[in-house]
């Protein structure tokens, strides 16, 4: 598939069929996510791969999937074959900028004008989430709003944070989200050409 058409195709999918995902594929699509761009070659980026039924429905409660569902919607956490959760770690970023190659000259610690962590786990989602279009399948994203209970559910450390779950699978009909009626941005307001 050509690149612009795997972007053109992504979309945030509501419903799957519950036809499996092979194992194959999902680990071709985590291998693409680990290409990601990472600052100072940190990879402070994990992912949790989950599909015992048990386990989903627990995480898809940590994520409102009731209220989803009152709104409408399939249920597509609980209901994909697989989920993903996307994971990053400020303290493995923290730690590599105090090594000898990346530590400040005075020895000190590293000001974060921007937290570069969070950055570098956008661009290994957004990787996972054209590769799972390329593989033929498709994926959605629901946030997790106890990530306590999360942490604890999946046994990661107090270090790693959750940024959401990913389901995937093979798209079933679903209901596209309200919000799509805002249309997009005008370019005039998106792109800003030398200046603001």
């Amino acid at each position: 598939m050509e690149f612009r058409d795997v972007v053109l195709k992504r979309r945030m999918v509501r419903n799957f069929a519950d036809t499996p995902v092979a194992p194959e594929i999902i680990d071709r699509i985590l291998d693409l996510a680990r290409h990601a761009p990472s600052a100072g070659f940190t990879q402070g980026q994990s992912f949790i791969v989950v599909t015992q039924p048990a386990l989903k429905q627990s995480i898809a409660t940590l994520c409102g999937e009731d209220h989803y569902v009152e709104r409408g919607f399939d249920y597509f956490i609980s209901g994909a074959p697989m989920l993903v959760v996307p994971c990053t770690s400020e303290t493995a970023y923290r730690r590599r900028y105090q090594e000898v190659d990346k530590a400040p000259a005075d020895g000190g610690e590293m000001e974060w004008p921007v937290p570069y962590w969070h950055m570098d786990i956008g661009c290994a989602v957004m990787i996972l989430l054209l590769a799972v279009i390329d593989e033929g399948l498709d994926a959605g994203f629901a946030g997790a709003f106890d990530l306590p209970a999360l942490r604890a559910l999946l046994n990661i450390p107090d270090e790693v944070t959750p940024v959401g779950v990913i389901p995937i699978g093979y798209r079933a009909p679903d209901k596209r989200s309200p919000s799509l009626k805002r249309g997009r941005k005008a370019e005039a307001e998106y792109i800003h050409r030398e200046m603001w």
